[in-house]
């Protein structure tokens, strides 16, 4: 993989009419939207993209992305070291009725004036490839005393015997009883 700077604008239609690939890094740090996400923004994202056209002559984008991020675990706050990648194919569009005749397989990448920002289009991606509660494997969740505990305490309050209560419509029932009487 390349370590050089993917380019944040383009024009993707020439690109595609070209086949060109294009290889390059994102800085984390600079996908603001992104970074909210991260306990620590620092590191990139490695991207691939192929442009080119399908067998319909629809422009495409193949894609590919991978990083290493630092999230946070949902069970117990803290930092959680993992790896993001993930494979898209976004068809270019210029509207919304153009996106609504893409194929299911295609995602559409809205162009505006013939230019398109790849770094917003890596953003999206990554936020779409977030695990929506970010876990530690049990056995290395720094919570996972505290949850065998629970879990634990759990089970005993779960075997006893509940209490019998009287049901809040047994009241009704005896007074429709009185009624019939």
């Amino acid at each position: 993989m390349s370590n050089t700077e993917l380019p944040r604008l383009v024009d993707p239609s020439k690109l595609a009419e070209q086949s060109v690939s294009l290889e390059g890094v994102v800085p984390l740090r600079s996908l603001t939207r992104f970074a909210e996400v991260l306990h620590d923004p620092e590191g990139e994202v490695s991207v691939v993209l192929q442009f080119g056209r399908d067998p319909e002559k629809r422009r495409i984008i193949e894609g590919r992305l991978n990083t290493s991020v630092v999230l946070e675990c949902q069970r117990c706050m803290s930092a959680l070291r993992t790896t993001l990648s993930s494979d898209f194919v976004l068809g270019l569009v210029i509207s919304d009725d153009q996106a609504r005749q893409l194929p299911r397989e295609y995602e559409p990448f809205l162009m505006k004036d013939f230019e398109a920002d790849l770094w917003q289009m890596v953003e999206d991606e990554l936020l779409l490839a977030v695990p929506p509660f970010p876990l530690h494997e049990r056995e290395e969740c720094p919570a996972s005393e505290a949850l065998e505990e629970f879990e634990r305490t759990d089970e005993v309050v779960g075997s006893e015997e509940p209490e019998k209560r009287e049901s809040p419509f047994s009241v009704l029932a005896e007074l429709k009883k009185k009624d019939q009487h």
